[in-house]
């Protein structure tokens, strides 16, 4: 009787056990595919107060190992078409406007304030685009941009209030396929994402800056060790780069708008050719770079990227995202160690619209920019917004 009662008392520990280890942690692993063309589908109105994305784990603090549960706020709102994100030393973030050359400073609370305001050429996906700061920002005070003039897409630099000073010219431009995205890389250059300018003959044209990602200076000149000799190109053959992040160990990752089949991540080698235009998607056998993944068109159209390091998300940890466009969701993409896709999520997913940029921010959340008043979108009255996902509160 004693050995029943103690057999039963084991089996009763086992079954808690077993519930306990099936309610936790789960993604969704969406299938693989996300160009600009058009809105299929209206937001649902995210309050003010946030939601909680599919992540449902037990909250613990960002510091250790384990997944915390995350949550979406809302830090501002009732900015134009926001296309550029920087954050300052002191965690404000510098927002560029495509459409109106504002750029914002925007603070934690979600105060704004017009700082500077570039001369914007542009129509269509021309404008004010990519912001970056200057590595050596704390001493030199140097912002970078990239903008549309009426002759061609530019960087320049400047200080805040100050005239800017162009030290890249000659990029391609047109009402579509400008690329924009710049930042700084490990190794202290500026890369800049270019588009084609709508002639898919300028990505495989190594004297033309179109569908290319750019490596120079902080001063404009060209690198000794980039793959051309004198030339400011270190990848081409590509049709419209909107994302550039780095992983932990220095690899650059970059977001690409296929036409109408296949959008794409790409793993950036120095001198590689991605295909474009005699490739879109897989297929490039020896001579071209394949995407280590593909989106439909209709669920991405790729913009901005970030790679999470260090970040408050534990179970996000080196993660590659990507915001999308008429995709309206934030895809993350866990990479291994070879360049391969081992886990995808959809992420705010009906939830805000259009999306545009993602970066992460000094307290390790990831901000994101909304894109609902770019002439595509579907805004609702507070658009364009900046949405946190961090580790929720409660």
């Amino acid at each position: 009787m004693h050995h029943a009662r103690l057999v039963a008392a084991i089996l009763i520990l086992a079954l808690a056990f077993l519930a306990v280890a099936c309610s936790g942690f789960t993604t969704d692993q969406s299938a693989e595919q996300a160009s600009e063309p058009g809105n299929e589908a209206t937001q649902m109105k995210l309050n003010e107060q946030g939601t909680t994305p599919a992540e449902k784990s037990v909250p613990s603090s960002p510091a250790t190992a384990g997944p915390v549960a995350v949550e979406t706020t809302v830090v501002a709102s009732g900015l134009e078409a926001p296309w550029g994100l920087a954050f300052l030393p002191n965690g404000d973030a510098l927002v560029s406007e495509r459409d109106s050359g504002r750029i914002l400073r925007v603070d934690s609370s979600g105060n704004t304030q017009e700082v500077q305001r570039l001369p914007e050429g542009g129509s269509g996906e021309g404008g004010l685009l990519g912001i970056a700061l200057s590595p050596n920002y704390e001493t030199d005070s140097l912002v970078y941009a990239y903008y549309t003039t009426a002759t061609d897409n530019r960087v320049v630099r400047f200080r805040l209030g100050e005239e800017p000073e162009t030290i890249l010219t000659g990029i391609p431009a047109a009402g579509f396929h400008d690329g924009g995205r710049i930042a700084f890389g490990p190794d202290g250059l500026l890369y800049v994402g270019t588009g084609d300018a709508g002639n898919s003959s300028n990505a495989q044209d190594l004297n033309s800056l179109g569908g290319k990602i750019l490596r120079i200076t902080p001063d404009g000149n060209v690198p000794s060790d980039n793959p051309f000799r004198n030339n400011p190109v270190y990848s081409y053959g590509h049709r419209n780069v909107q994302g550039l992040a780095w992983n932990a160990r220095g690899q650059l990752y970059a977001s690409e708008f296929g036409q109408n089949l296949y959008d794409e991540v790409n793993r950036i080698e120095a001198g590689g050719n991605y295909g474009w235009p005699e490739v879109e998607g897989m297929g490039g056998g020896d001579r071209y770079v394949d995407p280590i993944v593909t989106f439909s068109t209709s669920e991405a159209s790729p913009s901005g990227a970030a790679i999470l390091r260090n970040g408050a998300i534990p179970q996000w940890e080196g993660d590659f995202f990507t915001a999308s466009l008429r995709g309206q969701r934030l895809w993350r993409l866990k990479i291994d160690e070879g360049g391969n896709v081992t886990e995808q999520e959809a992420l705010l997913q009906g939830e805000a619209g259009r999306l545009r940029h993602v970066a992460q921010a000094p307290d390790g959340s990831l901000w994101v920019l909304t894109s609902n008043r770019d002439r595509r979108g579907t805004p609702i009255p507070t658009d364009d917004r900046i949405l946190r996902l961090g580790p929720a509160s409660g």
